[in-house]
């Protein structure tokens, strides 16, 4: 349990494209992000969605979508990009490496969520880990419930609370 004040120092960010416009995800959203709170700094960083944005080509799409996310990461974060292509983990094992994470010394730990049409070569580039809830695809409202929720399962074992059932 000592091990667990590492928490304390980290922020928890869920970075996105766009804002939650489903009530009922954004309702689950603030219920989870909530919960978080009780373990460790918690919030959902909105990167606005640029209406010129959505007459570019898919590629410049997501060239202008990456220079956003990559201006708002800061050198000092731990980013991991939420991908189809990413390690898939057991919900145990996503707490490991969320306690790994965490105690690398950064100051935020943020989990990246693209747009539509994912994320851009440089945005690759630029940040290595790459993590899957699935290897089925889910529209990207439902990606942020289902990231939160993961992220306080996770808290719940790491704590041997009685959330999560094996």
């Amino acid at each position: 349990m000592a091990g667990f004040l590492i928490f304390a120092s980290v922020k928890i960010v869920l970075l996105c494209i766009g804002d939650t416009r489903s009530p009922y995800i954004l309702e689950g959203m603030h219920e989870y992000a909530a919960r978080i709170k009780h373990y460790a700094p918690c919030e959902t960083e909105v990167i606005p969605e640029k209406k010129a944005w959505k007459k570019l080509p898919r590629d410049a799409r997501k060239k202008a979508e990456g220079e956003a996310i990559l201006n708002a990461l800061a050198p000092s974060d731990m980013a991991v990009l939420l991908d189809e292509n990413g390690m898939e983990y057991s919900s145990r094992g996503f707490a490991a490496k969320l306690e790994k994470y965490a105690g690398a010394g950064h100051k935020r730990l943020v989990f990246v969520i693209g747009g539509a049409f994912g994320f851009s070569p440089e945005v690759y580039a630029a940040v290595k880990p790459k993590m899957s809830l699935s290897k089925m695809t889910f529209n990207h409202e439902m990606v942020r419930l289902f990231m939160l929720e993961q992220i306080y399962r996770a808290f719940s074992i790491l704590r041997n609370e009685p959330y999560h059932n094996d």
